[in-house]
């Protein structure tokens, strides 16, 4: 263990999930110490305490709406300590909404300590489960998303993409364990189909060096594998004639393809017999033959994505490492090469101060709010964090389920983000929002729409949204007018799908799917015969049962998608 260059960080896992209370104790006190003059606990009479008790007496739990009110203050140039003593550095996007944009979650540059720290215990946990990683090298698909600025001139932009800028990473130490095929300036080109042209090409010519396949989200590993699809003719006639394709116009990482780029006709004549099989089945394996596993996150919504996987990968393992979000990054996977159902994440508590309201009721803000180290085995808890940014008590949307302990650390399931109905990637879209989005679409209509549902398609890549209508009347709309109210839809959903559409290219177009009269009242029928009450049955605004969507596409007269992507600007509203 003496020599073992990972001692250290295990060590420090050991430390922290010993004492778990204690931890938190110390964490909050640190917290209410450092903001204490802050005008937020000002206004809540903590008077400079920094115990839980006075804590727990006087804040309260909050929403993103609740704090929306100070965060826009310092969105718009306020530097006055309003929720964090400490300088805002930047604005971090989240994936989650408000009024259609993203949420904007205030940091302070100290917290890429502690995520450093994070990421830093990654690779010495996986080292105790596949050795050997040292000697080859990660094919990971690291994009970076538009950002904008402020009225006050802070940064908002996404957590990776503030990751992947930041100097931590540009300039991090050689590290055996976190060696990548694509260089920085494949990463850190803003034009997302130069980057992934790029980091393919570079994976193709590394492929025998290449021990792990990843990207972050299991949508973003199956995108790529279809661009392989698609693009391996190019990709080969390159590698073989050795020569720079123009698709390369971004000075640096044409530059840097300079320098990478040589013939190679073997390697050509490799990928063109592979790639030109009828079946892609196993083609990670195929292409990159000493791959130990897939590193991706196939919880939540992305684990409608591990068939595809399965398939591309020969059933390879995926390994869920670590746990975050844009308001703070939680903890990480003590069994990364666990099965993907039985994924448990155990927080790490110095990395913020973390509540848990009990999810048991349909109304769980009756609930009373537990500590970290007091949450029961078997129960499931919406998460609330309390950041040394300046979010206290806030309620993040995360329901978890309590699996186990590992020392004193309970250790959590990722089950749902709360209130999400639609998901393909980053994007969440609610009950709400698809209902919103339906009535304004329906005004294209001269009929109305009777009843509908929805689901995630993701066998075609990228995923799109599929919505079912049934309309009132046996005559189908003019020519067109479907479509229309496709794109209708779309307009009217958030910016972080409209992005995803318009912009990354990670969602497909919406698809409406007209279902014939009478299909609701056999969805109702159906679900009647498997045991529900009459009186209190609902149609399911999302469907993910095979039976149901089988009943449901049996029904489907006709298929509509949306014939272009929706509107969206980089530049948010303020």
């Amino acid at each position: 263990m003496a020599n073992d260059p990972n001692a250290k960080a295990l060590q420090f896992i050991e430390d922290m999930t010993r004492n778990v209370d204690g931890v938190q104790e110390h964490v909050l006190a640190q917290i209410l110490s450092q903001n204490s003059e802050t005008e937020y606990l000002k206004a809540l009479h903590l008077a400079g305490a920094t115990d839980r008790q006075t804590f727990k007496s006087k804040i309260p739990m909050v929403t993103y709406q609740d704090i929306q009110p100070l965060i826009q203050r310092i969105a718009n140039g306020d530097r006055s300590p309003i929720l964090s003593a400490r300088p805002i550095s930047e604005f971090l996007t989240s994936s989650g909404t408000s009024a259609g944009e993203r949420k904007l979650m205030p940091t302070i540059s100290e917290e890429w300590d502690r995520r450093r720290i994070l990421y830093s215990l990654l690779m010495p946990v996986m080292d105790q489960y596949v050795k050997g990683l040292d000697k080859g090298k990660g094919l990971y698909f690291y994009f970076i998303k538009s950002e904008t600025k402020t009225p006050g001139g802070l940064l908002a932009r996404p957590v990776l993409t503030s990751y992947y800028k930041s100097d931590i990473f540009k300039n991090r130490p050689y590290d055996p364990f976190t060696v990548y095929t694509s260089p920085n300036e494949a990463i850190l080109c803003e034009d997302s189909s130069q980057s992934m042209y790029a980091q393919m090409l570079c994976g193709l010519y590394q492929r025998q060096t290449v021990f792990r396949v990843g990207a972050v989200f299991a949508s973003g590993l199956t995108r790529s594998i279809r661009f392989l699809q698609l693009n391996w003719k190019q990709l080969a006639h390159d590698i073989r004639t050795g020569s720079l394709n123009p698709i390369f116009t971004h000075t640096s990482l044409r530059d840097c393809m300079a320098r990478i780029v040589r013939p190679d006709p073997e390697l050509a004549d490799f990928i063109t017999r592979e790639c030109e099989k009828d079946s892609w089945e196993g083609i990670i394996k195929r292409i990159w033959p000493n791959t130990k596993y897939l590193d991706v996150i196939v919880t939540g919504a992305m684990a409608q994505y591990i068939p595809t996987l399965d398939y591309y990968s020969g059933g390879l393992p995926k390994a869920c490492t670590m746990y975050a979000s844009s308001e703070c990054y939680f903890g990480l996977n003590l069994k990364p090469m666990c099965d993907p159902w039985e994924v448990s994440y155990t927080i790490m508590p110095n990395m913020a101060y973390f509540e848990f309201l009990p999810h048991t009721t349909s109304d769980g803000s009756k609930g009373e709010l537990v500590d970290l180290a007091a949450v029961e085995v078997g129960k499931e808890y919406e998460l609330l964090v309390t950041t040394y940014s300046g979010l206290c008590r806030y309620r993040v949307g995360d329901i978890l389920r309590v699996t186990g302990f590992y020392n004193s650390a309970p250790q959590f399931r990722f089950v749902r983000r709360k209130n999400v109905l639609l998901s393909i990637e980053s994007d969440k879209t609610d009950e709400s929002e698809l209902q919103a989005a339906v009535e304004k679409a329906s005004k294209l209509l001269s009929t109305s729409v009777v009843e509908y549902t929805s689901c995630a398609e993701t066998k075609a890549v990228p995923g799109h949204y599929v919505i079912y209508w049934e309309l009132m009347g046996e005559s189908l709309p003019g020519e067109g007018v479907m479509e229309r109210c496709c794109l209708a839809m779309e307009e009217e959903f958030n910016s972080v799908y409209r992005q995803g559409r318009a912009a990354d290219g990670s969602i497909g177009p919406l698809e409406i799917r007209l279902v014939r009269s009478g299909t609701f009242e056999e969805l109702m029928d159906y679900a009647l015969s498997k045991g529900a009450s009459i009186n209190q049955y609902k149609v399911p605004r999302c469907v993910t049962s095979a039976p149901i969507l089988e009943l449901l596409d049996s029904r489907v007269v006709s298929i509509h998608f949306s014939p272009a992507p929706p509107r969206w600007s980089a530049e948010r509203r303020f």
